[in-house]
């Protein structure tokens, strides 16, 4: 084999062009037919020579990696394992966990990682997931990765980008049992006592991990809807089917909530006592209080109660994805603020400064979480002998929905929206107004920090942005109820249908 020096180098901008795998949120995802061996393999040499430019990798340090139940995933995990090999760095398998499990392992030996992952997106479609050693790649790290030129060594691949010779991956090792005993020890084993709740199994990675957690803080746990081919669990647009599932389950079993989450089980989905399915964000909201936080961060399209609870000292807005969020609690950080924590609208939640409830102490996790939230929701409503949904009293009447156009090209909808972003402030407000006026009437504020956010006079909001990971339109709607604010998405969603057709 020539020298890795002498062999013929790829660019990846070029090849994000070229595969159509681009970066979306803290890595880069594609079609599974896209997404190559020799794709992977690049993305991932590319990802650990920016590493190496940030003095984070070196040749034989050790990378963690792991990924989710997609049929694809064993294969991206081959190819990404030849890649750290190939860069002169060591694999370390850690199985098919949770993200935030293999995140707490590489955090805590100071090593990146990375999990192959499509999150909550069907399976036709991938992902790789990169982790710097304290926390998420950053949208400078991406650009980092994008201005590469790997080597693909002679006699890997063969014409379709197959590796020839694909190699076993190591022997697992074992991360679930820290990530479990880090919410035992918070929480306490007798947390979920007296508590009957139900696990949607799906097709989450983590699906047993939870079972095992929820039983060792005392509750009693019943297994549901586990699948053996892969569900698409989008904990910001529910499915319909899963929301009549959990009213049946509810009302079958007696339970006091119901606990899921999406593939690769970052993003949690928590039903109450009814079986109703609990908005991401307002599950932030009621973690971030049980903490005690002070400084909470997250993204613009996520309920306004935050804001209008007044339990927090300082809040932030930023764009939609968790390295916007983790910027934003960054800079907090840095300007001294404490108690300082984040979350986004699908429920996924970062904690990035420690935090202290009754004398135990929470260490940081700056990554997407799935179970902190929704154990969090449940402790505090055993604690104060309640009910889940009467959890939800205690936030001022604002209530979110989402839903999306799929299969629709993003080069239209950033097209709509620009649209409608011409001229003065008033006619930007006339022109979103001449659109969705017939829905809330008359618009008092833009914003367009991530897409176009639209608060109307009445207080109703109607948000639209394309999906930064798939060929989506995203509308995001917040009312003074839940069927206000599902009423007008679904009549938002019907006028940007006729965008199609235009």
């Amino acid at each position: 084999m020539m020298p890795m020096a002498q062999l013929p180098l790829v660019n990846i901008s070029d090849l994000m062009t070229q595969s159509g795998v681009a970066f979306g949120t803290s890595g880069a995802r594609g079609p599974v037919a896209a997404m190559t061996d020799a794709v992977c393999f690049a993305y991932t040499a590319a990802f650990l020579q920016h590493m190496a430019s940030v003095g984070e990798f070196a040749p034989g340090t050790q990378v963690a990696l792991a990924g989710d139940l997609r049929p694809s995933t064993p294969r991206i995990l081959a190819a990404c394992a030849a890649a750290i090999q190939a860069q002169g760095g060591v694999p370390l398998f850690c199985g098919y966990v949770p993200s935030p499990a293999l995140a707490l392992h590489a955090f805590s030996l100071k090593i990146p990682s990375l999990m192959v992952t499509g999150s909550h997106i069907p399976d036709d479609r991938n992902g790789i997931k990169f982790n710097r050693v304290a926390g998420e790649v950053l949208k400078p790290d991406e650009a980092g990765m994008k201005a590469q030129q790997v080597a693909l060594p002679a006699g890997m691949f063969d014409a379709s980008g197959a590796l020839l010779n694909p190699q076993a991956l190591p022997p697992v090792v074992d991360v679930s049992g820290a990530y479990v005993q880090r919410y035992v020890r918070f929480f306490g084993a007798a947390a979920l006592t007296r508590l009957r709740v139900g696990v949607y199994q799906h097709s989450a990675v983590g699906r047993d991990l939870l079972v095992t957690l929820l039983q060792a803080l005392g509750a009693e746990v019943l297994v549901l809807g586990r699948s053996a081919a892969f569900i698409p669990v989008d904990t910001e647009a529910v499915r319909p089917e899963d929301v009549v599932l959990a009213r049946q389950w509810a009302a079958e079993y007696g339970l006091d909530a119901i606990l899921s989450t999406d593939g690769d089980s970052d993003r949690p989905l928590l039903a109450d006592e009814r079986g109703e399915w609990l908005r991401g964000d307002v599950l932030g909201i009621l973690c971030a209080h049980y903490l005690g936080a002070q400084c909470v961060a997250t993204p613009v399209s996520s309920n306004t109660a935050l804001e209008k609870s007044g339990w927090f000292a300082q809040t932030a807005r930023t764009r939609i994805g968790s390295p916007y969020v983790i910027e934003a609690m960054q800079a907090a950080l840095d300007q001294g603020q404490q108690g300082v924590c984040g979350y986004e609208a699908n429920g996924g939640f970062l904690l990035m400064s420690p935090l202290h409830v009754d004398g135990r102490e929470l260490a940081s996790l700056p990554t997407r979480d799935a179970v902190l939230p929704m154990l969090a929701v449940l402790a505090r409503a055993r604690t104060l002998g309640c009910t889940v949904s009467a959890l939800l009293g205690a936030l001022p009447a604002r209530f979110t929905c989402s839903d999306r156009i799929q299969n629709f090209p993003t080069v239209l909808s950033q097209a709509r929206l620009a649209s409608m972003q011409t001229g003065s402030s008033a006619e930007q407000r006339q022109a979103f107004e001449n659109m969705f006026g017939v829905v809330s009437g008359t618009v008092r504020h833009l914003d367009a920090t991530d897409g176009l956010r639209a608060t109307f006079a009445n207080e109703e909001v109607i948000h639209l942005r394309p999906s930064g990971n798939a060929p989506e339109l995203r509308c995001y709607t917040e009312a003074l109820s839940a069927q206000r604010a599902a009423q007008i998405n679904v009549a938002a969603l019907g006028v940007l249908a006729t965008w199609q057709d235009a």
